[in-house]
Order: C-alpha cells, then structure tokens, then sequence
C-alpha cells in the first residue's frame, strides 16, 4: 500500500456537489439557559450514506449536537435542518435512532422483545414485529438468542441487541454516542468490524458516531469531524478516502497511521 504523507491528507467540511444533504448545521449555536455556550458556529453538512465520527475533548459539546440533531433539544443559535425538515418531525417520522453508551435494555425481558419495543410502542401488529425483530437479531449475529434475557449476555451482546432495537425501524439517520466506550479492545474491534458490515449492506442509512478513540474514528469513518473545547466549534473536517471494507490491512497501514497522527494534532492544537 503507498505512503500518503501528512501534507497531501485532504480537509472538507462540505462534500461533493451532487450529494443529498441529510443533516445541515448553518452556523448552530447552543446557549443553556445559566449563560454556558455548549455549540458555537459549527458548520457542517453531512450527505446520504456517510459515515462521520466526532472526536473531541469531554465537555466540547459532540452530545449537544446530536441532541439538537434528533430534536432531544433546541438550538439557539443558527439554522439546523435533518432530513429535509426540523429535527423534531424526522424523529416523529421514526427516521432517525439513537444508540447510547449504555445498553438500556429492559432487564425483565427478552432480546426479542427489547428490539421489538419501537414497533409496540407505534401499534405495530405482533406478526410484523417478530419478523422484523427476527430480521435485526440476525443482522447482528444473535438470532439464536431471542427469548435469552438481557443479564446473561455479554457486554458486547447487549451493545448489539441496542443496535438491533435501533435499526429495527429502518432509519435513515443512526447515532451512536460512544457505543463501544465501556467495552473491552477485542470486543471493541470486532464490533466495529460488525458495524461497517451492517452500514454498508444498507447504502441508505447515514451514521454519525461519538468517540473519544482516534483510532476507531480513522477506522470507521469517510470524514472525521475534529472539534475544539468548550464553547465546541468545529475546526476540522478530516476525509479519509479509504475503500471499504476495511480490515486489520488498514489498521497496520501506513495511510493509517497518517490519519491517527493528523487528527491527534488537531486535537492538541
């Protein structure tokens, strides 16, 4: 594989003309109501199919933004359009999800029934939502496990029966504040693997993803969005033009490397 110098890694905080423009921030602010600015002029606009990773120091307001993305809360500054509409009618649309850090899955139950929930919840018939739960626990390896309860699984089990529940209802926009945060390296690697297998069968869906680990960000993602402390600004926009599927061959590459290196001189600056 070619050695791609520091110098010749490219910066886009707008892709390619031609795109459909999913999520568009136009200089979006967030002020709390005791004085503390979250978001400051942050400018990006992500197209159909990408996959971006937000890395930032804690506190630099990544959250924020997904929070104002899926309408969780306002923005009081600028203008921020999800899915052609306000945030909050694409989430009444069931067309965006959200995967968090913790699993929240209902101890009392089964898997079938915590990835169904989003479908009871909307009057779904039952028939239908076996068949979609069935569809989902397949799609992350855990069709055998349906009527298992959530305390006998592995960490890395229930991030996936989260995944399930989220992709259940075939969103157009997914995202995943720090999902694989609390997990071990291993488990952490695969499910990253598990991951861009599962985004690239649906060319459709757009993911946006929260870490704090430059090297999953590097891994997983067509751009990186690099962002400042507090008040959080977006500085950065990092493509990484890589082919997909990727492997442990990119990982240990050079062009890796590079990446890891630029996007951790952006956080230092």
């Amino acid at each position: 594989m070619s050695m791609t110098t520091t110098n010749e890694l490219t910066t886009a905080a707008i892709p390619a003309s031609g795109s459909s423009v999913l999520v568009s921030l136009n200089q979006v602010g967030k002020v709390y109501p005791n004085g503390t600015v979250a978001v400051q002029n942050a400018n990006l606009a992500v197209t159909e199919g990408e996959f971006l990773c937000f890395v930032g120091p804690s506190g630099c307001g990544k959250s924020t933004i997904f929070n104002m993305i899926t309408g969780l809360t306002s923005h009081t500054e600028g203008g921020l359009s999800v899915l052609g509409t306000t945030p909050f009618q694409a989430r009444r649309h069931n067309e965006i999800a959200f995967v968090f850090q913790e699993h929240t899955l209902l101890p009392w139950t089964n898997l079938l029934e915590n990835v169904t929930l989003p479908l009871k919840l909307r009057g779904i018939p039952r028939k239908t939502r076996i068949e979609e739960g069935q569809r989902v626990l397949e799609l992350v390896g855990l069709k055998d496990y349906m009527k298992v309860l959530p305390r006998q699984l592995s960490g890395g089990m229930k991030m996936r029966v989260s995944i399930a529940r989220a992709l259940i209802s075939r969103p157009k926009l997914l995202l995943m504040d720090e999902p694989f945060g609390a997990l071990d390296e291993i488990t952490r690697q695969t499910l990253q693997d598990e991951l861009l297998r599962i985004w690239q069968q649906d060319k459709q869906m757009t993911v946006l993803f929260i870490t704090h680990n430059v090297f999953e960000a590097v891994f997983l993602s067509t751009r990186v969005v690099v962002m400042t402390p507090r008040p959080g600004k977006i500085a950065q926009v990092v493509d990484i033009p890589q082919p997909f599927p990727r492997n442990e061959t990119f990982r240990t590459a050079h062009e890796f490397s590079d990446y890891v290196r630029l996007i951790s001189g952006a956080l230092q600056h």
